[in-house]
């Protein structure tokens, strides 16, 4: 896909770039030149549907690392390439839902009211307005009090996995990815988003502090695919809030690299002011700056997460067999 407007036999806007900044050491003219370059470059990927519907939970407990960001974006860039998209939010903050311009106010119909059991996931279901084929399944602060109110009910634990099974298996449409944007806790709302899907997605800040909380998490699943859900798996790691002016993010990537060097994703994603500034106008980043770095990088990471779907959809299917 070429730039919107070129005329044959003119050069493109990358090749403009290149020729204006070429030979120069401005670290702003080398940027926009790369960011130009990967712009083309993503338009022009192809994304492929996954053979059987992707689940994927997006978790880290410790807060402010790009969690709810990375779901609500890489939702948004499948959608973007016309897959069917399902985005669930069981974070009572309720950002995702703001994200994909869901309303959300108190006593709206939510997940809250789905996890309950007095509604199902197509009633309180809403359409992104920016894209026809991502849906969301709102959360609001009603869901606060969750934790406590679900202990006592018998089931507990899949109590979003028998909802998420019978809207999928009663649907009309074939969603290609379901993405669960969870709280930064590890309490019941995320064993329940843990036991509905059937891959993790772990979004880490680019900070050392990051990292303390990451053996918790992955101890965490463990205990989930020992007891409650065999098939579950870690699927993919991304570094977010990523500088590559520091040493600091560079080690740390290539420490998380080191320790899972078959998930982690070779994109990262950076510290921008965009990621954090679109929700405030009820939209993803991928819609409010899509020619930034912030959209390119969200687009690149759906586009490594969507090339790994035939390895991980039949990493799954084996665990499966295995039970």
């Amino acid at each position: 896909m070429t730039d919107q407007g070129n005329i044959p036999g003119m050069e493109s806007t990358t090749e403009t770039l290149a020729r204006i900044f070429k030979g120069s050491d401005s670290g702003v003219g080398s940027q926009i030149a790369d960011e130009s370059t990967r712009y083309e470059r993503i338009n022009a990927a192809e994304f492929k549907r996954p053979a059987r519907t992707r689940r994927i939970a997006v978790a880290n407990q410790k807060g402010g690392v790009g969690k709810t960001s990375t779901a609500v974006n890489v939702a948004a860039a499948f959608a973007q390439t016309g897959m069917n998209v399902l985005v669930v939010d069981m974070d009572p903050q309720g950002n995702a839902s703001t994200a994909l311009g869901a309303k959300h106010n108190s006593g709206d119909p939510s997940v809250y009211d789905v996890i309950e059991g007095r509604a199902t996931i197509a009633d309180v279901m809403q359409t992104c307005p920016d894209y026809e084929t991502l849906h969301v399944v709102p959360a609001s602060i009603d869901l606060s009090g969750a934790d406590l109110e679900l202990a006592d009910m018998p089931d507990r634990n899949n109590l979003m996995r028998h909802a998420l099974d019978d809207f999928l298996a009663d649907s009309d449409v074939h969603y290609d990815y379901v993405l669960v944007d969870c709280p930064p806790s590890l309490g019941l709302l995320v064993i329940n988003a843990m036991c509905a899907v059937s891959e993790m997605l772990i979004p880490i800040q680019a900070e050392y502090y990051a990292l303390e909380g990451l053996g918790q998490l992955i101890n965490t699943i463990g205990l989930v695919q020992s007891n409650f859900n065999p098939e579950l798996l870690v699927s993919t790691m991304l570094v977010t809030m990523f500088d590559r002016r520091t040493l600091l993010s560079r080690e740390v990537y290539e420490e998380v690299k080191s320790h899972y060097p078959s998930i982690v994703l070779d994109t990262t994603i950076p510290r921008t002011v965009k990621i954090s500034e679109a929700p405030s106008f009820a939209q993803t980043v991928v819609t409010y700056d899509p020619r930034g770095m912030g959209a390119i990088a969200y687009r690149e990471a759906a586009l490594e997460i969507n090339n790994r779907s035939a390895v991980v959809l039949e990493t799954i299917a084996s665990r499966r067999n295995e039970e």
